[in-house]
């Protein structure tokens, strides 16, 4: 492959070869990206932030090796994006801090977790049922569990620690479940209750939610009133609500920053404050 613009080279072309394991591509790739510059910049900024998972990752590689990746210029360019995803979003967040994430790793082992689950779930099961395999495969096959010891470590906020390391907090541990759950073909909501994090199952009569990081028990709506109550919380029927993944990802963020100002570590809080910022004013933008 010869240096040249990218579109003497067919757009199609190069996303054929994108993903190409081949060193001989790969290399050929990297010459003729480094060659285009500006041009091949934006058409990996483009890949990158598209919805094909696999791809958007070679990109962000290609992006980091070339230097012209800028992870948290990326995560503000999704967050006004409107567009989100929680896998992607993530994903995303992790890479602030780790530029070098290896996201191929992530979805791989996210693939593992919910190919057992769907190994052991015996058709027709109920929505609650197949919340019981997912519990014996993340919380006693893989031993994922809180983070009770170290609660304000801000590494249990990033999707890729918290999968390497098994445990987390509410918000991260609910991610992970979320995510299997959804490649097991069991799509659940996120729930952020006021001052903790559950995962909402509403595909049955009667909703009941998960609590990941105390080992995935099963609460009615009527328990999780009564628990909030006993917390001096009055609570109401909207606290049950799904959360939306914006919602979701801004309260991590916010997480970091109380973990971050815990830690002493003043830059990183302030990143993350101005990652929410980002969130509250392109939501207050786009409201209507």
């Amino acid at each position: 492959m010869d240096p040249a613009t990218p579109s003497a080279i067919s757009r199609e072309a190069l996303l054929s070869l994108l993903d190409d394991s081949s060193p001989v591509v790969r290399r050929a790739l990297h010459a003729h990206f480094a060659a285009n510059g500006g041009e091949a910049e934006s058409f990996l900024r483009g890949v990158a932030s598209g919805k094909h998972r696999a791809l958007a990752w070679h990109a962000r590689r290609f992006m980091e090796e070339l230097n012209f990746s800028d992870p948290a210029a990326e995560f503000r360019t999704f967050i006004r994006s409107l567009s989100y995803e929680l896998e992607t979003g993530s994903l995303m967040l992790a890479r602030t801090v780790n530029p070098r994430l290896d996201a191929g790793r992530c979805c791989e082992q996210l693939d593992a977790i919910a190919a057992r689950c769907r190994e052991l779930i015996v058709e027709p099961s109920s929505a609650r049922e197949k919340c019981r395999v997912l519990n014996r495969v993340l919380f006693h096959d893989y031993g994922f569990r809180g983070n009770i010891e170290h609660y304000t470590d801000p590494l249990n906020s990033y999707l890729d620690v918290v999968l390497e390391r098994k445990k987390g907090i509410p918000v991260s541990l609910s991610i992970v479940y979320l995510l299997v759950a959804q490649r097991a073909g069991l799509e659940l909501e996120p729930v952020g209750l006021p001052g903790h994090f559950m995962v909402g199952c509403f595909l049955d009569a009667e909703p009941f939610f998960i609590d990941a990081f105390d080992g995935g028990i099963l609460r009615s709506a009527d328990e999780i009133l009564g628990l909030l109550r006993a917390q001096e919380i009055d609570p109401s029927p909207l606290d049950l609500a799904p959360t939306p993944v914006r919602e979701v990802l801004c309260r991590c963020c916010r997480n970091l920053v109380q973990h971050y100002t815990a830690a002493g570590e003043i830059e990183r809080a302030s990143l993350f404050a101005g990652f929410v910022g980002e969130f509250e004013s392109t939501y207050e933008r786009n409201a209507t």
